[in-house]
């Protein structure tokens, strides 16, 4: 089994201190930290190599244009996608499901027709949609999961009808860390009806393993490059070509355009139709430099690494009493969500940061789901390639002391 633990020291901020304590970084799901690779390399571009891109016949321009499209194709490589034409950039994975629920949906969907959601998707997965309801009449249906955090086949294979066209689930929750079966979603689905469209938030899965877009079928997958040891400002969506060829521009502006007059505008191709304005190029640079030191690592050993710190984490914290985990689906990514009897997240998070924790309390964008629960909020540990074992003990230590406080 490949040990990775020495990566942690190539993360500048872990070597740092907080509140006098060791920085013990449990809250990768919201923001994972960056590489000393990923900082060099966006800082080289900014010192020495930056220069708009895609119109400048300059070496500085042509470089820089030719290093950013290269990106596509290592995104593509990363995901399983069969060429660079499938890569949307966009600013993050909301603006990618924005653009699906904007550009596809605003020409597809019509007054009556319906789409389900899970009932644990994210806000981003849920807003755009009930924006796009608004505007055109269309229904939003919710598939269920039960106290582990299962999502319920048999309640989804119940919702699908002639109405439904459109699906949208969570790969990985956010909130309780369930790996979800989206290749049997998409499979029930497609088999139901191969017409309906299928979107993937996989913004926690591509973190935690491998994904390959191609074997799961899904007809759109979108992720986000802070969560993936990139910087902000950076999000892809990946969509099969017949049908980002068939959807409109989602904004209009410089560099998506082919020819402009005040009688008509021509686009380009997909995928460049969809990225009006000045590109996130130093971003771009910075996500290309994340998924080549995630390759030589290998997302089997990130994923086996942290299934097995998920899985001492769950030990210890379940031998807390008076402690609850929530979410505890058989096939989980490395993300805990728990209460405790006694103590609000919010106080216990202030003990936690006192001992140099750093965990997520909230609803972690994620109401429905709460609301589905029972709950206002949880306090979640969340874990990435550069946790180990002392971090869990830290966190068992400050929860400790939380449970003295309060108990």
């Amino acid at each position: 089994m490949t040990d990775i633990s020495h990566y942690r020291a190539d993360f500048p901020i872990l070597q740092t201190m907080m509140n006098g304590r060791s920085l013990a970084f449990l809250d990768s799901a919201s923001s994972a930290q960056k590489p000393r690779a990923v900082i060099e390399a966006m800082n080289r571009v900014l010192e020495s190599g930056y220069a708009n891109i895609h119109r400048g016949l300059y070496s500085l321009s042509q470089n820089l244009t030719a290093d950013y499209e290269a990106v596509r194709g290592k995104i593509a490589r990363f995901i399983g996608a069969p060429s660079e034409k499938n890569i949307v950039f966009t600013g993050n994975a909301t603006e990618a499901i924005n653009l699906v629920a904007q550009s596809w949906g605003r020409t597809h969907l019509r007054a009556g027709d319906e789409i389900l959601l899970t009932a644990m998707e994210h806000h981003a997965n849920i807003v755009p949609w009930q924006l796009l309801r608004d505007q055109t009449g269309i229904v939003i249906k919710t598939i269920p999961f039960d106290a582990r955090g299962v999502l319920d086949l048999g309640a989804f294979e119940k919702l699908l009808s002639a109405k439904t066209k459109f699906i949208g689930a969570v790969h990985v929750s956010n909130a309780l860390g369930t790996l979800n079966p989206v290749r049997k979603i998409v499979e029930t689905a497609k088999s139901y009806n191969p017409d309906i469209k299928i979107l993937i938030d996989g913004s926690q899965a591509v973190v935690h393993g491998s994904v390959d877009v191609s074997a799961l079928g899904a007809d759109f997958y979108v992720f986000t490059g802070h969560k993936l040891y990139g910087p902000t400002g950076i999000g892809v969506l990946y969509g099969k070509s017949g049908i980002l060829e068939s959807m409109p521009p989602y904004q209009g502006g410089g560099d998506m355009i082919e020819r402009v007059s005040f009688e008509r505008t021509t686009y380009k191709e997909a995928p460049f139709r969809f990225e009006a304005g000045t590109p996130p190029i130093v971003e771009v640079i910075g996500l290309g430099t994340a998924l080549d030191y995630l390759s030589a690592i290998g997302m089997e050993a990130v994923a086996a690494h942290e299934a097995r710190l998920l899985s001492q984490a769950t030990e210890q914290l379940c031998a807390i009493k008076g402690l609850r985990i929530h979410g505890t689906a058989p096939e989980k990514a490395g993300i805990i969500s728990f209460t405790m009897e006694g103590a609000h997240p919010s106080d216990i998070g202030m003990v936690l940061d006192r001992c140099g924790v750093a965990v997520r309390t909230g609803h972690h964008c994620c109401m429905p789901l709460m609301q589905a629960l029972g709950l206002e909020a949880t306090v979640r540990a969340s874990f990435g390639l550069y946790s180990n074992e002392n971090d869990i003990n830290q966190l068992t230590e400050g929860l400790r002391k939380v449970q003295d406080m309060f108990a």
